[in-house]
């Protein structure tokens, strides 16, 4: 395993695990810096359920990391060019393995002011994954911010300031670019899953299986279907059979068993059931309604 990291000595205090003078009386307050990358070591796990005291800001410069955002989330997966952005308390739980290639970059840091600035840049209280892309000028802040705090020349926290906020503005700067884009790649997906389920809603859909078939993990993929539409994808498969039976019922002459089977149930109890719970009102009262 190959570790480069730096930590800022601070003579008013000992402890890590607590702010210093310099962290409360600073606006904005590194306080360590590092770089991981897995040769030989097969993981590398942390757990820290009540989070820290400071920021921290982790790199993904390249392979994948494994994120668990709190302890009922399911695992994000997080790509190369990819910033994920902890707060104080924060609940922390990653993974990196050797075998996903993984090398991150790390920044801790504090101070009175650094939600504001953090704010002013576009770094909205909630914001926790940061999409920039991929790019060699992040790696390089990161090397020369734990080479001045190694080295400790004169002037060298004048630099790290300089350093880290060259990096938290091109952040700013990418995550912008990123996002435009990113919203018309997730404007298209969820658009090609609409086409895919209202064609294929009376079958017995794999939810998990069709995200996979695109390349998203399945997290990601309700959780923006959920954005996009005001509904799960099995909820937004169910109002299209429920739909679906209710024209039938108004403008066909099958039997509900029937129409039970064509939106997708084998069960007519069951389909008349959700029909109900959706409608008000069972397929067969609803039927005999329309006279």
């Amino acid at each position: 395993m190959y570790i480069n990291s730096a930590y800022i000595k601070d003579p008013t205090i000992h402890d890590l695990t607590k702010l210093s003078d310099r962290d409360r009386n600073n606006p904005l307050s590194i306080r360590s810096c590092g770089n991981y990358k897995l040769l030989t070591k097969k993981i590398m796990p942390t757990y820290r359920p009540k989070g820290r005291l400071d920021y921290q800001l982790i790199y993904i410069a390249s392979g994948i990391a494994h994120f668990y955002f709190s302890e009922k989330d399911s695992e994000t997966i997080i790509n190369a060019g990819t910033f994920v952005l902890f707060r104080p308390g924060d609940f922390q739980r990653y993974i990196y393995y050797n075998s996903d290639h993984t090398e991150v970059f790390w920044i801790h840091f504090s101070g009175y002011d650094a939600e504001n600035i953090l704010s002013h840049l576009g770094f909205a209280a909630d914001t926790q994954i940061i999409t920039t892309g991929t790019k060699l000028l992040y790696s390089e802040l990161f090397k020369n911010i734990i080479s001045e705090i190694q080295h400790q020349s004169v002037g060298y926290e004048q630099m790290i300031d300089a350093y880290f906020y060259q990096l938290l503005i091109n952040m700013s700067r990418d995550m912008t670019q990123a996002e435009t884009s990113e919203d018309n790649y997730v404007h298209k997906e969820i658009e090609l899953a609409q086409q895919y389920f209202s064609t294929h809603y009376a079958e017995d859909i794999n939810i998990e299986a069709y995200a996979s078939s695109r390349g998203m993990s399945i997290s990601w993929f309700i959780r923006n279907f959920k954005a996009h539409t005001n509904n799960t994808p099995l909820q937004y498969i169910l109002n299209l059979r429920i739909s679906n039976a209710q024209i039938l019922l108004e403008s066909s002459n099958y039997t509900i068993k029937e129409i039970s089977h064509i939106v997708g149930y084998d069960n007519q109890l069951y389909f008349s059931r959700l029909f109900a719970k959706q409608k008000g009102i069972s397929p067969r009262k609803y039927r005999e309604l329309l006279g």
